[in-house]
């Protein structure tokens, strides 16, 4: 039941030394404000960071061939080998958790100098890769003209190619129409039937993340002489598979089939995108779990000061509070009152420091959204309600405690004594 007498004394009893009250709540209010900037910011990092993860699936692993290290079954120590066609399908049949196991091979690179590509006159140095259609779900890609390689272009070997816009600023001209021309790659002609836009950083460099072009996989090997030979591979377990646990047993099946020293770590290089993600995963657990370190502490310390402040509140009122018990008050009564003192403030300038919090970073919002986002590390900084909840439980908690000690000294006051307090 609503009282209405207590919280007019509780008013009365906040406002008698108002300077003294405003101080003591600043403690609280630039503890939970400095909560929940530094989770805002922490979402905001990571907003950022995995933004850079859009569009890829990121359980994902790739694989590639490199030079063995250890003999094995009178095979030499230093041998070179290819992963075959072969591979793919066996690795399909022996794994059923993987989604997508994805040949790849690749002419050109960033390190390439010589013009690879005619059209007409104009002649560029390009990354030409032979996919499957799986690709796009694998990679930051979003076609925005015409489409990607498909599945009838595998089967026929068809010689179209899909090209990134930094190809067309360097080889079309601005208004030219690029579907349904062609292209010259290593001397064989390819029909542009797509357009992508890459989403990769690409280690820092967007733009040449542009400037590459896929033609079918199958297309590749005949066009350019590569037999069954495939560079790498990019495999994606199912969602409810990692292929991290995967990894180890891909990678023994793999040696088994090429005839490779089992202890031969060196022979099949591999990157594990999943567990690159989880590393990042982990980090912003990290920073979540030190912004509430911080951020308590820092509380912590505001509750002390109201605590402080309440025993000297507590002191003053020391006859009144004997009055109270000659005249019949319990001392749960005055427990009570003590402590809704001490939550009351608590919880006002907790809530006041949520309130400038959010303020502040909805600013910082519309900051960022006025700035361009290519690349940004920081994005979007928010606070969902989870953390305004765990604030107001984190306030209540600290408004028991500041008042608790003040209250029982308050009851421990016996009356006689108190009456003959000055």
């Amino acid at each position: 039941m609503f009282d209405r007498d207590k919280w007019i004394e509780i008013l009365e009893a906040l406002t008698a030394n108002t300077f003294r009250t405003v101080l003591t709540a600043f403690g609280v209010f630039w503890g939970i404000f400095i909560l929940v900037i530094l989770l805002a910011a922490g979402k905001g990092l990571e907003n950022g960071v995995k933004k850079g993860f859009d569009g890829i699936a990121t359980n994902t692993m790739f694989m590639w061939s490199q030079t063995t290290s250890k003999p094995y079954k009178g095979l030499p120590k230093v041998r070179r080998y290819n992963f075959k066609n072969g591979d793919v399908e066996a690795l399909k049949q022996k794994f059923p958790d993987l989604l997508y196991v994805s040949p790849r091979n690749q002419l050109g690179g960033n390190d390439s100098e010589s013009s690879n590509v005619i059209r007409g006159t104009k002649t560029g140095s390009y990354t030409i890769f032979g996919d499957y259609p799986e690709l796009v779900k694998q990679e930051q890609m979003e076609i925005i003209k015409g489409r990607f390689v498909n599945q009838q272009d595998i089967l026929l070997k068809r010689k179209v190619a899909v090209i990134g816009n930094g190809v067309i600023s360097e080889l079309y001209d601005r208004t030219e129409d690029v579907l349904g021309t062609y292209i010259k790659a290593n001397g064989v002609n390819f029909m542009v039937v797509g357009v992508y836009n890459s989403k990769s950083r690409n280690n820092g460099n967007a733009e040449r993340a542009q400037k590459n072009i896929f033609i079918p996989f199958t297309t590749f090997q005949q066009a350019f002489n590569y037999g069954d030979t495939v560079g790498w591979m990019a495999l994606t377990a199912n969602d409810n598979a990692s292929i991290t646990t995967l990894k180890p047993d891909i990678l023994e099946f793999m040696k088994a089939r090429h005839s490779i020293n089992p202890e031969d770590d060196r022979a099949i290089g591999n990157f594990d995108l999943y567990a690159e993600f989880s590393k990042v995963q982990g980090l912003f657990m990290i920073l979540k779990f030190i912004a509430y370190f911080v951020g308590t502490l820092v509380l912590l310390s505001g509750v002390i000061g109201i605590s402080n402040i309440m025993l000297i509140v507590v002191k003053e009122r020391t006859r009144e509070i004997g009055i109270r018990r000659a005249l019949g008050a319990t001392p749960a009564a005055i427990r009570s009152q003590i402590l809704l003192e001490a939550i009351f403030l608590t919880i006002v300038a907790g809530m006041f420091g949520i309130a400038m919090a959010t303020g502040v970073v909805a600013i910082i919002n519309m900051v960022l959204d006025s700035m361009p986002s290519e690349g940004m590390m920081f994005a979007n900084p928010s606070v969902d309600l989870t953390v305004v909840f765990v604030a107001l439980f984190i306030l209540v908690g600290s408004g028991l405690l500041a008042g608790y000690i003040p209250a029982q000294i308050a009851i421990n006051v016996k009356p006689v004594d108190a009456l003959r307090a000055e």
